[in-house]
């Protein structure tokens, strides 16, 4: 069985990502779906004065919500799936993820940020095309 990773960020494009893997008579359902989510890590300050453990409840929390649309869309279709959160720098933590679990490909659901705002904020999706083991599927 093939693993498909559908990185997701809560937006109407990861759900666009995931609607596409369960309707495109491209893929056969031979694969299952790592859906992931990363939360950017929080600055040292914020650490001095909240505890690690409220720090992981929220990450867990804010991952929760971010999936949740995408697993729903998925579970409808009854997609096989699993979940996983990440927190740190959230291309270099799909690409390892990818690498990890020897992923047949990578989904993701494009923003089509102007090309100025990719240059300024940088994409996350550019970075995982460049880095990416396997495959990227941008919807």
């Amino acid at each position: 069985m093939n693993t498909i990773i559908l990185a997701t960020d809560g937006s109407k494009y990861s759900d666009a990502a995931a609607r596409f893997l369960v309707e495109s008579p491209l893929l056969s359902r031979d694969f299952v779906v790592h859906v992931v989510h990363c939360e950017p890590d929080v600055g040292g300050d914020v650490k001095s004065f909240i505890a690690k453990s409220d720090i992981d409840a929220w990450h867990h929390e804010e991952s929760g919500k971010a999936m949740k649309s995408a697993v729903d869309i998925l579970s409808a279709a009854n997609v096989s799936h699993e979940c996983h959160e990440f927190v740190g720098f959230t291309p270099q933590k799909i690409v390892d993820y990818a690498k990890q679990v020897g992923a047949a490909a990578i989904v993701i659901g494009s923003h089509h940020h102007s090309p100025l705002l990719n240059a300024i904020r940088g994409s996350v999706s550019g970075r995982i095309l460049a880095h990416a083991p396997c495959p990227v599927m941008l919807v």
